[in-house]
C-alpha cells in the first residue's frame, strides 16, 4: 500500500497538469438518511435507480448504500456487498447517490436530518430528468409521494419538486427530446449554492468538469458542470443549444447557484451540511488515479483539508474543501487491493 507521487515531484510540476493526469470523475453525492428501508424504496423502487453496492462498518455503526441510474437495457447482476460489486463501484464511470445510515436513527421517532433550503444552507436538491414532468408527477402522486411543488404551481411551470423520505428536495426536470435513452428517470443534478463563481467554477474545472451551461437572471445565476463522457463536446455554455445539451445528458450535472451580491460580502458563508445542527448533505466525491498527488496539487492551488490521505483510521482517502467549504472526497480509482478497497486501516499492534 502506498500513495504514489512525491512532494518533490509536485513542486517541479504544474498543479493543473497533475490534476489533469488524475482523470477526475464525479462518482458520488452523499446524503445522510434516517431509515434505509424507506430511502431504498424511494430511490430504487420509485425513481428507478439500481443498488450498486453496500458497505457495512458495524464497528463504526454505519452502513453505506450506493445507487446509480443505469441504462434501461443494462442488467446489473452483481450482489451488493460482494467483492465484484466493490470492484464495479470503485472503477465505474457513472455517478452514484451514496446514502449513509448511522445505526439507530431509524428507531428514533424524534430524529431527523436537515434537508437544506433554510437560510444560508448550501445544499439545495438532487434532480431527475424525465420525458413528461406532468405524467411522471401524476404517477408519483398516485404512489403516495409528497410534493413541495407540482408542475402547475408557482411561477415556473413545467417542473416539480417532491420530498424524499428524509425531506430532501428532489426536482423533476423535462429532458430534451434529443435524449436517446428509455429510462423514465435518470439522476440529473446535484444543486449547491456558491458565494463566488469566479472561485468555484475554476475549482471544479480543475477537477475535470466542463462548464456546459450558464444562465444569468437579474438576481441570480446558474452554472451547470459535468464530467462528460469521453468524446462528448459541450456547446458554448451561453448558447441556446446549451440548455438542450444539458437536458439530453444521461450523466448528472453539478448545478451551482449564485445569488448575486454574496461575493462582495466578507462575512457571508453557506452552511456545508456537516455542521452539528445542519447535518444532511455530506459531500460529493471523485475517483482519481493517485490520491496523494491529487491532494498535493489541490493544496498547491489553495485548498484546505478536512482529512488528508494519511489522517484518521481510514488511510488512503481524503476530504478537501471547495471554495465554499463543501467537502470533496478524493478516492483512489480501483482501490488498494484486489477487492478495490479505496482505503486501508493500520494494523493494531499486538499487546
Amino acid at each position: 500500500q502506498g500513495l504514489g507521487c512525491s512532494s518533490a515531484f509536485l513542486i517541479m510540476s504544474d498543479p493543473h497538469s497533475i490534476l489533469q493526469k488524475q482523470k477526475f470523475s464525479w462518482q458520488q453525492t452523499m446524503l445522510r438518511i434516517k431509515d434505509p428501508s424507506k430511502s431504498l424504496s424511494f430511490y430504487r423502487d420509485v425513481m428507478g435507480m439500481t443498488l450498486i453496492d453496500k458497505l457495512q462498518f458495524p464497528d463504526m455503526k454505519f452502513d453505506l448504500y450506493f445507487l446509480s441510474t443505469l441504462p434501461a437495457h443494462e442488467k446489473y447482476e452483481l450482489e451488493p456487498g460482494s467483492d465484484d460489486a466493490h470492484r464495479y463501484l470503485w472503477t465505474m464511470k457513472g455517478t452514484t447517490l451514496e446514502l449513509t445510515h448511522n445505526y439507530g436513527t431509524e428507531s428514533d421517532a424524534s430524529f431527523k436530518y436537515h434537508p437544506g433550503n433554510q437560510e444560508k444552507d448550501g445544499f439545495g436538491h438532487v434532480a431527475f430528468n424525465c420525458n413528461d414532468v406532468y405524467e411522471s408527477s401524476a404517477k408519483l402522486e398516485a404512489a403516495g409521494i409528497s410534493f413541495k411543488k407540482k408542475p402547475d404551481e408557482g411561477r415556473m411551470k413545467g417542473l416539480a419538486f417532491v420530498f424524499d423520505p428524509d425531506g430532501y428536495w428532489v426536482e423533476l426536470v423535462k429532458r430534451s427530446t434529443a435524449a436517446k435513452f428509455d429510462n423514465e428517470f435518470n439522476l440529473s443534478q446535484t444543486m449547491l449554492r456558491i458565494k463566488d463563481p469566479k472561485k468555484s467554477i475554476p475549482f471544479y474545472q480543475a477537477l475535470g468538469m466542463t462548464l456546459c451551461r450558464e444562465v444569468h437572471m437579474s438576481d441570480f445565476s446558474l452554472y451547470f458542470l459535468a464530467c462528460l463522457p469521453e468524446g462528448t463536446q459541450a456547446p458554448d455554455p451561453k448558447s441556446e443549444e446549451a440548455s438542450e445539451f444539458v437536458k439530453s445528458l444521461f450523466c448528472p450535472v453539478l448545478e451551482l447557484t449564485h445569488n448575486h451580491g454574496t461575493e462582495g460580502d466578507e462575512t457571508f458563508a453557506h452552511f456545508s451540511g456537516n455542521e452539528a445542527d445542519r447535518k444532511g448533505f455530506g459531500h460529493i466525491g471523485f475517483l482519481v488515479e493517485d490520491v496523494q498527488a491529487a491532494c498535493e496539487a489541490l493544496e498547491a492551488l489553495g485548498s484546505s483539508f478536512v482529512k488528508r490521505p494519511l489522517d484518521g483510521t481510514m488511510k488512503g482517502l481524503a476530504f478537501a474543501k471547495d471554495p465554499d467549504g463543501y467537502w470533496i472526497e478524493v478516492i483512489k480509482r480501483g482501490g488498494y487491493d484486489d477487492k478495490a478497497t479505496p482505503f486501508w486501516r493500520e494494523a493494531t499492534p499486538a499487546a
